[in-house]
């Protein structure tokens, strides 16, 4: 059947390692009626049990690319590949069982198959066993559908969790780097607010000594024109002082004159 069926690249690759691990495992078991020792035989079934949970991994992935490939393949050839499918699920459950009935022989209950997790609400390894060798072919097909789904669906929740938690770093680092260019602005008003206040104590101060020189300035004015006023009074009340000088461009009081008349012989007359 190998031979006549038509598979992409990917299900041949898979589909080939399941095959290699089926007949690694026939060997296993053929191995296992030679070893007497218990303990080597309970080491062997651990062996052989990693090999069956790998194939259980590849025959989902076998399922999920014939699904993918399902309408690009003709209706014959998808027939095939799950005839396939079920052929190699058929196998899986045969080594499943024939692996209890060595644990049964031997009494080994702890080894666990197709562990699921580590959950409290997960099946247990006897549950597993239970399903994979009790129910039928298409009730495993679709616990494995199920399975799958609930998978994809816990992935697109992560991924959406992921989306959404890039969308708020986003947002965050969009806020933080406002918030950054909005300090800077601040920081270079108070800047200039600074330097305005200094420039504005720089001109007080300059005004405050201009007007305290105009005082000065207008003081000694004051004083020099009431001198001038005072030594005027003092010129005109006692124009023979020779004790002050007289002030230049003021003329010094004129002096009494006497009018002295010539007596002629006409007013005699």
């Amino acid at each position: 059947m190998t031979t006549t069926l038509q598979m992409s690249p990917q299900l041949e690759q898979i589909h080939g390692e399941t095959r290699d691990n089926f007949r690694a495992i026939a060997n296993g078991f053929q191995k296992l009626d030679k070893i007497k020792d218990s303990n080597r035989q309970s080491k062997q079934l651990e062996e052989l049990t990693e090999k069956m949970r790998e194939c259980k991994r590849l025959i989902k992935e076998f399922d999920r690319e014939i699904k993918d490939e399902e309408g690009r393949n003709p209706p014959e050839v998808n027939k095939q590949l799950n005839d396939e499918k079920q052929s190699m699920i058929k196998e899986l459950n045969s080594y499943v069982a024939l692996r209890k009935t060595y644990m049964n022989t031997l009494g080994n209950k702890k080894v666990e198959l197709f562990d699921m997790g580590a959950g409290a609400s997960e099946p247990t390894a006897q549950q597993n066993v239970q399903l994979a060798s009790e129910l039928s072919n298409q009730e495993l097909i679709n616990a494995g559908t199920k399975t799958m789904d609930e998978t994809d669906q816990a992935i697109e929740r992560s991924k959406q969790v992921v989306h959404q938690t890039i969308e708020v770093g986003t947002q965050t680092a969009t806020t933080l780097k406002g918030q950054t260019e909005q300090m800077g602005r601040i920081v270079n008003e108070l800047d200039s607010i600074q330097f305005s206040i200094k420039k504005a104590s720089q001109l007080v101060k300059e005004i405050g000594r201009q007007v305290a020189t105009d005082k000065c300035i207008m003081l000694f004015l004051l004083l020099i024109v009431c001198g001038v006023i005072a030594i005027i009074v003092v010129k005109i009340v006692n124009p023979k002082n020779k004790d002050i000088r007289d002030i230049p461009g003021l003329a010094p009081p004129a002096p009494s004159r006497r009018l002295l008349y010539v007596r002629t012989g006409k007013h005699f007359d």
